[in-house]
C-alpha cells in the first residue's frame, strides 16, 4: 500500500494543530545555536540538550513516585521507577554518541564553552536531591536566578525516594530509629543499622513483604543504572579531554571518580552481603 492509497490521511491544516505545532518543534529545532562554525559543536549541544530532556521526564516519574509512595499506593511507584531505569539507559547511550568526538575535535570549539559546564546542570541536582544525596555548595551555582534557587531549596528539603521508603518500612510497622524519621533532610543520607534490618526482614520474607520488596529491587535498579551512567560520563570525559579541568573549574575526572563511590540507598546494599 502506497501512500496515495491512504484516503484518510489529513492534509489541510490550515485550521488544524500540527505534530510540529503539538511538540513546538521550532522552538526546540532551533535551539541549537552554536558558538563557532565547527561541525562538532552540533553534536555537543544536542546530546546535551536531550540529556536534559530525559532528565525533566525523570524528574516528573520520580515526582510522582514519590508522592505514591506516600499514599502507600505503590503499583503506580513500581510503574514510573521501571521508567526512570528506562530513561537512564537512554541517557547512558547518549555517551556512546559523544564518545565519538575525538579530543582535536573538542578543542575546536571549547574555549568557546567559557565556564559553562555540565556540573551547572539544576537538573541533575534536583535528581540528586530527590535520591538523597544533598551537597549545599552547589545552590550557589544558581543564585543568579532566584526563582530557580527557590525551586532547588525547595528540593534540597523535601524528603527524597529513599526517604519515604523508609517510612514505608515505618508504617509497616519495622522499628526505625527516630533519629532516621525525624532527621534532617538537608543533609546526605548515611546507612543505619535500623534500617538495613528491616531490608533483611523484607528479604527474607518476600511473600509477606511484596510491595516493599518490589520498591527495594526498583531503588536497586535505579542505583545500578545510575552507577554506570557516572561511569559512562567518568570514562567519556577521560576519552575526550584526559584529566584536564573542567570548563565549570572541578578537576573533570578526578571529581567524577570520587563520586563513584558514593552510594544513595547503602542499606539495600549491604543486604546482599547480610542475608
Amino acid at each position: 500500500m502506497s501512500y496515495r492509497d491512504e484516503q484518510g490521511i489529513h492534509t489541510d491544516f490550515k485550521e488544524r494543530m500540527t505534530y510540529s505545532d503539538y511538540l513546538d518543534l521550532d522552538a526546540i529545532l532551533n535551539s541549537q545555536n552554536r558558538l563557532s562554525d565547527h561541525h562538532d559543536e552540533m553534536l555537543f549541544i544536542v546530546i546535551h540538550q536531550v540529556s536534559e530532556l530525559w532528565i525533566k521526564l525523570t524528574l516528573h516519574e520520580l515526582e510522582a513516585a514519590v508522592q505514591s509512595i506516600q499514599e502507600e499506593d505503590y503499583q503506580p511507584a513500581f510503574k514510573m521507577l521501571a521508567r526512570v531505569s528506562s530513561i537512564q539507559n537512554q541517557i547512558i547511550k547518549a555517551w556512546d554518541v559523544l564518545s565519538t568526538m575525538t579530543p582535536s575535535e573538542y578543542l575546536g570549539f571549547r574555549d568557546y564553552l567559557g565556564n559553562a559546564s555540565g556540573f551547572q546542570s539544576y537538573q541533575y541536582r534536583l535528581v540528586e536531591f530527590a535520591l538523597g544525596y544533598k551537597t549545599p555548595h552547589v545552590l550557589k551555582i544558581y543564585e543568579k536566578d532566584p526563582e530557580l534557587k527557590a525551586r532547588l531549596q525547595e528540593a534540597y528539603e523535601a524528603p527524597g525516594l529513599y526517604d519515604v521508603a523508609i517510612q514505608a518500612l515505618a508504617k509497616e510497622g519495622f522499628e526505625i530509629d527516630q533519629s532516621v524519621l525525624e532527621r534532617d533532610l538537608t543533609e546526605t543520607y548515611e546507612a543505619n543499622d535500623s534500617v538495613e534490618r528491616a531490608w533483611i526482614e523484607v528479604y527474607r520474607d518476600p511473600e509477606r513483604y511484596w510491595n516493599l520488596y518490589q520498591l527495594a529491587e526498583k531503588l536497586v535498579d535505579i542505583e545500578d543504572w545510575m552507577q554506570q551512567w557516572r561511569f559512562r560520563h567518568m570514562k567519556t570525559v577521560e576519552r575526550i579531554i584526559g584529566h584536564k579541568q573542567g570548563t565549570g573549574g572541578s578537576s573533570g575526572v578526578g571529581y567524577l571518580k570520587q563520586v563513584l563511590d558514593h552510594y544513595f540507598f547503602p542499606e539495600l546494599w549491604n543486604v546482599r552481603t547480610s542475608l
